[in-house]
């Protein structure tokens, strides 16, 4: 599986925008945006997630190429996770879980919903792929 890159917050906002549209311009993704940035910082950013393998060039239209993402949605969020419980809570979901629940951030119907996912069967995954998984 190829390597999941690390994007920066307008990254993954420009490419929320082709997810959700499944291919789309510079000039898309800009105009989804509200216009801000500009066109030009839109593009960069776009030329930024290709280099980073992030997104790929599906097809010219005219003058302009239409973009279409190269890594799904559940991997990258999967990811991005995993690094933010393994940076701020020494990779213990259960202190995240916790710091929602005092914010009051979680209700007992979410953590039902959470106690029936935990309670679905899953296929196994070997030891290493989770201990390759908490470490990044």
């Amino acid at each position: 599986m190829p390597r999941l890159p690390n994007l920066s917050r307008f990254e993954w906002q420009c490419l929320d925008r082709i997810w959700k549209r499944t291919e789309a311009s510079v000039r898309e993704i800009h105009q989804d945006l509200g216009g801000s940035p500009s066109y030009s910082t839109v593009r960069k950013i776009v030329e930024r997630l290709e280099t980073k393998g992030a997104v790929i060039r599906a097809r010219r239209e005219g003058k302009a190429f239409i973009y279409k993402a190269a890594v799904a949605p559940p991997s990258m969020i999967r990811r991005e996770i995993r690094q933010f419980v393994d940076r701020l809570f020494e990779g213990r979901a259960l202190s995240l879980v916790t710091h929602l629940a005092e914010m009051d951030e979680l209700t007992i119907e979410d953590l039902r919903v959470i106690e029936n996912e935990l309670n679905r069967p899953r296929p196994r995954r070997s030891r290493s792929s989770r201990s390759r998984t908490k470490s990044g």
